[in-house]
This record gives structure tokens, C-alpha cells and sequence, in this order.
């Protein structure tokens, strides 16, 4: 029988899809957990580490389709800890850069379970080192933000778009594929200029990683003409125009090139 004073649970990062990635703290969290509950966005790749027995549930989220809606994951978290388990939550890239670990961590800390974060590569970083373009470069880029490009049931995106219109910052838009047509048109009416290359970078760091190199006028009518499937990272500015200058540390096997 398990004590009970002993569940806790884990909140993972996956990192963006290479296991080579993964922290040794993440492999040790993974190595001694009794479940292992894990998302979409986590690669074959990271999932074939789990040894062999261990417990894993399924809760990954498709567009407009939420097996598991977030009030759930976060009740089972608590419940599974609650049993004395060892719960490994892994999550893909960072679970505190829009991986809503915060939320169940709250949820977690409300119910008096033990929790404890492991960090993970974001996707930004892992599609940056696997094509070789930098997020920020002297002369190109002196910042970079992150934005989501989905809320939460499909709410509008209510960003301040006159401040990430900005040519000396590079833009990394996580989750926009489908919003991207909207975006390109928002950041061009507050002043990007429509030549602005744009690269959209599919399972980046994985066998299965695809890109498209655009501009910001034409990016969405590429992307519906694409073969690229989520999960879609874009960077935006200035940096992009470096792709193929420096050697990229990652095979691609597919490129599709609209940008000259």
C-alpha cells in the first residue's frame, strides 16, 4: 500500500521534442514515477523513455477538442498524488512558458500536495539551435517576446500589437497556426513592413521537422498550402534573414523556401 505522505508530483518539461534535451532531472523524474501524465505536444521520442510499466494517462488537448478539459487534469493531478503516487506531469517545452504549469501548481498547492517544478528547453530555443537562426543578433535584433497566438475558447487575440510591432525585436508566436492570417494583418497595419521574413517551424528538433520561410504579407496563404502540422512555432524579423547563413545543428528533411 502506498503512504500517503509520500505523493508529489512533478511538473515536467519535455523540452521541444529531442531527447538529447531533456534535463537529467527530467530523466530522474521520469526513471521513479508510478504515472506519467503527459500531453500532446510530447514527442514518440521523449515517451519512449518512460520504463517500461509505468502508469501513463493521456490527457493531451486537440484544437477544438479537450478529452480532459485543464479543471480536470488539474483534479486528477491531486487525486493521483493524494494516493501516495509519484506523478511525473510532462508537459512539451517549458511548463511555465505557456504550459499552464502555474495553474496546476496552484490547484496543487491549494490542496496541500507537494510539487516541484523541472525545467525544460522551450520550443522557441530548441527551433532556434535546429535551424540555425538566431532570436537575438547585433544589428538585427536587440530583444525577443514571446506570444501565444491561441486563447482559451477561441477568444480573440487581444494583444498589444502596437508594441510587438516592433522591427527591432524579434516576435516568437507559439500555437498560431491557425490565428497567423490575423496576426500577419495586425502586425502590418501597426507599421512591420510586409517584406518582414517569417519562418514557421514545425516539431522542431525532431526527425519529423519541418519549415517555411515566408514574409509577413504572404506567410498565411503559404501556411494553407503547406504540409506543416502543429506544433507550429513562427519567428518573426529581422533574424530570419539569416537562415542558411549559419549552419543549422539539425537535419531537416523537408524545406519549403518563399522567401528570397
Amino acid at each position: 500500500m502506498k503512504d500517503l505522505t509520500k505523493g508529489k508530483v512533478f511538473l515536467i518539461g519535455a523540452g521541444p521534442g529531442d531527447p538529447d534535451l531533456l534535463t537529467l532531472k527530467a530523466v530522474k523524474a521520469l526513471n521513479t514515477a508510478d504515472v506519467v501524465v503527459y500531453d500532446r505536444l510530447v514527442s514518440p521520442e521523449i515517451m519512449a523513455l518512460v520504463p517500461k510499466g509505468t502508469r501513463r494517462i493521456d490527457v493531451g488537448k486537440q484544437p477544438k477538442c479537450h478529452k480532459v478539459p485543464q479543471e480536470g487534469i488539474n483534479a486528477l493531478l491531486v487525486d493521483l498524488a493524494a494516493k501516495g503516487l509519484c506523478v511525473a506531469r510532462l508537459k512539451g517545452g517549458d511548463p511555465l512558458i505557456f504550459g499552464r504549469g502555474s495553474e496546476e501548481a496552484e490547484d496543487l498547492r491549494l490542496a496541500g500536495v507537494p510539487y516541484e517544478y523541472v525545467p525544460g528547453i522551450t520550443s522557441a530555443q530548441g527551433a532556434a539551435t535546429s535551424t540555425g537562426v538566431p532570436l537575438t543578433h547585433r544589428g538585427l535584433a536587440t530583444g525577443v517576446r514571446y506570444v501565444t497566438g491561441h486563447r482559451a475558447k477561441d477568444a480573440s487575440l487581444d494583444l498589444d500589437w502596437p508594441s510587438l510591432a516592433s522591427e527591432d525585436t524579434t516576435l516568437v508566436v507559439y500555437m498560431g497556426a491557425m490565428n497567423i492570417g490575423d496576426i500577419s494583418r495586425k502586425l502590418r497595419k501597426n507599421g512591420l513592413p510586409e517584406s518582414l521574413p517569417v519562418m514557421a517551424i514545425a516539431s522542431a528538433t525532431t526527425p519529423r521537422e519541418a519549415r517555411l520561410v515566408s514574409t509577413l504579407d504572404k506567410i498565411a496563404d503559404d501556411m494553407a498550402t503547406s504540409d506543416l502540422t502543429a506544433p507550429v512555432l513562427f519567428i518573426i524579423g529581422h533574424v530570419v534573414s539569416l537562415y542558411g547563413t549559419v549552419a543549422a545543428g539539425h537535419h531537416c528533411p523537408e524545406l519549403v523556401a518563399a522567401y528570397a
